[in-house]
């Protein structure tokens, strides 16, 4: 068998695993260590095996992880998310389908101070569920407005999800932040569009609620508003202007939001051991999960499939656009099966240079990639989101939330086309700054 032909046969095997509920990162680490014994010797795959793990583990750039993921628990444990839900609560909640608008601001916000999909979708369901149960909101747009808004954690800068793709195709993780921005914002006011219609064309789906007074408005945007504005402030606008890494953003923002959570003396002893325990274990999946890729996408460039699959996709009679549609529905059918992470870790090796030889800008093609991830965290089986969701809300039935999630699915859609037809959304920050 030729290279090309082993590593063809690699990506057959590791989805026969995964369909077999293998870990992700194990069926990596052995398909990769193995392909690369066959093709070229068990030395030379122990030697780059353990240099791969060793760099990933001691990688300065991935302290930013722990940092973003332990940034995000500090703000579960001490209330925060809570304040920030109540907030956008009284500015929209006496609207038709207010709940489910106040829903997707406050991850809006929330996706300002946690990098995590999951832990956004955890956070806002323990928030805003019970509110909406107390409105008698339906079950299944309530649940699934939580599960799709959940999204928004990994749109709006620091993403983890942005973090791993800079790493995997050595871009300016600065960039992609700065990146990430305006199409967050889109998704969020296709989102807010999309519950809003389905509120005026079910209007028992999301009742309004009460009308709150303008001052106590004022006031719970102040309380909660303000200090997500000064973290997000803090890390971001030191890093868009050039003051600190964004591995040292993460330690200012963790900083900054435990600064935040002791000033206001929400945050209890336990709750700092629970977000010190739960960044723990978050972080080392992902380290672990990253090593195993890296060593698969080091095996991957050996067989030269990647660099081949770039010069097949250029030689097709198709447009840019359409192949680059293809590779958009290649990501939405993987995502229905394998962990957004996972995903990004073993497919960016492969479409990346097709993407560059094509001729799109590496950027906004990241981007592209993390709204695409978006729909696999909430389509069946995998939807990730959508299990977090039914864990917090156990009344629901998971198939019922799936049914919900299509309006904004829908969305995500038509985010994909806008910023395809105008790359310049995406853009814009990124070469303004760096013009």
């Amino acid at each position: 068998m030729t290279p090309i032909q082993i590593g063809l046969l690699s990506i057959v095997v590791i989805f026969i695993l995964l369909f077999a509920r293998m870990p992700v990162a194990y069926v990596m680490l052995v398909v990769g260590m193995s392909g690369f014994s066959i093709i070229r010797s068990p030395e030379a795959m122990f030697s780059v095996s353990s240099q791969t793990m060793y760099n990933t583990f001691a990688s300065y750039s991935l302290l930013v992880v722990p940092m973003f993921v332990w940034m995000g628990y500090i703000a579960f444990y001490s209330g925060l998310s809570s304040r920030i839900y109540d907030a956008t609560y009284k500015v929209m909640g006496n609207l038709r389908g207010g709940l489910a608008l106040a829903t997707i601001g406050a991850c809006t916000a929330f996706g300002a101070i946690c990098g995590s999909t999951t832990a956004t979708a955890a956070t806002m369901s323990a928030v805003a569920l019970p509110e909406m149960k107390k409105y008698n909101y339906n079950r299944s747009f309530s649940t699934a407005t939580v599960a799709s808004a959940a999204i928004l954690g990994v749109m709006i800068p620091p993403s983890v999800i942005f973090i791993l793709y800079g790493i995997s195709a050595q871009e300016s993780i600065r960039q992609l932040f700065m990146a990430g921005i305006f199409p967050g914002l889109l998704l969020m006011a296709l989102f807010m569009l999309a519950a809003y219609l389905q509120a005026v064309y079910k209007p028992a789906y999301g009742p309004a609620g009460p009308q709150v007074p303008w001052g106590e408005k004022i006031s719970a945007v102040m309380s909660g508003g303000v200090e997500v504005i000064i973290i997000f402030v803090a890390v971001m606008g030191g890093l868009f202007a050039g003051f600190f890494t964004p591995t040292e953003a993460g330690g200012v923002g963790a900083f900054a939001t435990l600064v935040v959570a002791l000033g206001r003396r929400q945050l209890s002893w336990q709750g700092f051991l629970n977000s010190l325990r739960d960044s723990v274990r978050i972080s080392a999946m992902i380290m672990f999960l990253v090593a195993a890729a890296s060593i698969y996408g080091r095996f991957l460039a050996v067989t030269g499939l990647p660099t081949g699959l770039a010069r097949w996709a250029v030689e097709l009679p198709l447009a840019p656009v359409a192949i680059m549609a293809i590779i958009l529905f290649i990501y939405l059918v993987l995502g229905f099966f394998v962990d957004a992470l996972a995903l990004i870790l073993l497919t960016v090796p492969i479409f990346y240079p097709v993407a560059v030889e094509l001729g799109f800008d590496p950027i906004w093609f990241g981007v592209i990639i993390v709204l695409a991830l978006g729909m696999g965290v909430i389509t069946p089986p995998v939807g990730a989101n959508v299990y977090v969701v039914a864990g917090v809300d156990r009344e629901t039935p998971v198939m019922e939330i799936f049914r919900g999630v299509g309006w904004y699915l829908v969305a995500i859609i038509v985010c994909i086309i806008l910023l395809t037809l105008f790359p310049i959304i995406a853009l814009f920050l990124p070469n303004m700054i760096f013009a």
